[in-house]
């Protein structure tokens, strides 16, 4: 086989040049430490390094997130402190109210709870560094609560939960919203005690002189009460003397055996005025001081209660852009097999078409809700009549949300409280007794609304571990990565060192054989 000049010129050249870049190559992988400069020095490599690049920088994200949370955490807990240090307040005024004070001081202790009132408003409605509000859920641009016109509390925010995920497999809350917080406090007050009016015989109704009440009622275990009162309610309470009562179901059927004391109470006596029904405590408060003690039978004999749960009751709001100034000013219940039958759960939204004709949507109210009914003013819609002041301009709305007083928020407890207290009672029984109920209801009402606070503080707390626990395994795992991108994509120095050397060595060995190759000629035989 010849082999001419030029094929051994551009071979001899080739050798030269490969020896002289795998000098240049690992010179540069000693020079910055990275074996895998192209994707071509390690293919696998170079993949598996994109892998651990992309596991790094999600690491990274997981740990802005987890700073997110631990800030947003830590701004909650730190305004439901100070929410709940106002509630034990609030709750200390409640005990303080309910103890020999007078008008002056119940006035008083009103106004503080005014201020606790304001206060607490303002905490629910706190925003974090970032201008949002932190109660709110997903509508953090919407204050979480908005006081009525009636003094009542309304919830605007909406249940949703905002998420942050914090490594592959775990997602925590960075946020509680106040319905979860303040809505599902349990009512202890949601049921009532009416007196009945008598005709005598003239058919003048009889009113009740304040010479016998019946407490409102407090709710004790609201399992018992959710299965058993409702069923018979509404109970009648009659008492037959002044020691002694019978108590009947909606059906009539003598419940009166069913209660301590089998409808035997003491007057003189501190405790034995109570019976319990159903899971409701209701107190019995004869004033018969200044009756003779052989009148006192009479004077009480014929006397009528019912005992029911209260009624539903609805806040109306206005939309803010209606561009009339009429109001809803009342809603009343006309049909309840309607109502209980229709009304939506989530409350309802009434749209003006007209100045007198509306439609009615389901709560919440989106681009594709269709209408649930139609009415004009006046009418009966949904089992319910709504009355107006003011002419309704069309495109008016507003939002209809109903109270069942299975639960209520502390602020609408303070406000309940605070308004009942002002009314002056010194010398009105009927007073004392409302006063009494709100005193009691306020206490139990205000121990549950604390101990929801206290339960998303712990929920906080948890989270906050969790963030620590997942920040630290992050840790390991951010430390692995970079072991292994080590492994993989830096260079050995030793190896490399020995590898330059031979390469060199065979680049020197390349150079002299080319030299000396390329100074043989036939003419140095002749």
């Amino acid at each position: 086989m010849r082999i001419s000049t030029s094929q051994f010129f551009e071979s001899t050249s080739a050798t030269y040049q490969n020896n002289f870049s795998s000098v240049i190559k690992t010179q540069g992988q000693i020079d910055s430490g990275v074996r895998i400069q192209t994707a071509a020095d390690d293919p696998v490599g170079a993949a598996r390094l994109l892998q651990l690049q992309q596991q790094k920088d999600m690491l990274g994200q997981y740990s802005a997130n987890m700073n997110s949370i631990k800030a947003s955490l830590g701004a909650q807990e730190a305004v439901l402190d100070s929410i709940n240090t106002a509630l034990q307040k609030a709750g200390e005024l409640a005990l303080g109210a309910g103890s020999g004070k007078n008008d002056a001081d119940r006035m008083a202790i009103a106004n503080e709870l005014g201020s606790i009132e304001d206060q607490v408003f303002s905490l629910l409605n706190s925003k974090d560094t970032a201008g949002n509000y932190m109660f709110s859920g997903s509508k953090s641009d919407t204050p979480p609560y908005t006081r009525n016109n009636d003094g009542t509390y309304t919830y605007q925010g909406d249940d949703t939960q905002l998420n942050l995920k914090v490594s592959d497999t775990l997602t925590l809350a960075s946020s509680d919203t106040a319905r979860s917080i303040m809505e599902g406090a349990t009512n202890t007050g949601r049921t009532q005690a009416t007196f009945v009016p008598v005709l005598d015989a003239a058919g003048v109704p009889s009113v009740n002189d304040g010479k016998l009440s019946v407490s409102a009622g407090l709710v004790t275990s609201s399992p018992v009460f959710n299965k058993s009162f409702a069923e018979g309610q509404p109970y009648t309470l009659t008492f037959t003397s002044s020691t002694q009562y019978t108590l009947t179901d909606s059906k009539g059927n003598d419940l009166t055996s069913q209660v301590a004391g089998n409808g035997a109470f003491d007057p003189t006596k501190d405790g034995s005025q109570s019976f319990s029904l159903h899971g409701v405590s209701f107190d019995i408060s004869p004033n018969l001081k200044d009756i003779p003690e052989a009148e006192r039978d009479a004077a009480v004999a014929g006397r009528t209660f019912t005992l029911e749960a209260k009624a539903d009751t609805f806040n109306a709001s206005r939309t803010p852009s209606n561009t009339s100034t009429a109001q809803i000013t009342g809603s009343t219940v006309t049909d309840p097999k309607a109502y209980g039958d229709s009304f939506p759960s989530n409350g309802a939204v009434i749209k003006f078409t007209s100045t007198t004709e509306y439609e009615v949507y389901a709560q919440p109210l989106s681009a594709d809700s269709k209408s649930i009914a139609q009415g004009k003013v006046g009418d009966e819609v949904l089992g319910i009549t709504f009355d107006f002041a003011g002419t309704p301009a069309a495109g008016d709305q507003f939002a209809i949300n109903r109270n069942n007083h299975q639960s209520q928020n502390a602020l609408d407890t303070i406000s309940q409280l605070r308004k009942a207290l002002v009314i002056p009672s010194d010398k009105d029984p009927l007073v004392q007794q409302t006063q009494k109920d709100a005193i009691n209801a306020a206490i139990g009402n205000l121990k549950n609304a604390s101990a929801g606070v206290d339960s998303a503080r712990g929920s906080i707390g948890a989270r906050l571990k969790a963030v620590d626990i997942q920040a630290d395994e992050n840790i390991s795992l951010g430390l692995a990565n970079d072991s292994t991108t080590a492994a993989i994509g830096n260079t050995d120095m030793a190896g490399a060192s020995i590898e330059l050397a031979f390469q060199k060595a065979m680049l020197e060995a390349s150079q002299l054989a080319f030299v000396k190759i390329s100074q043989l000629s036939l003419f140095n035989q002749l």
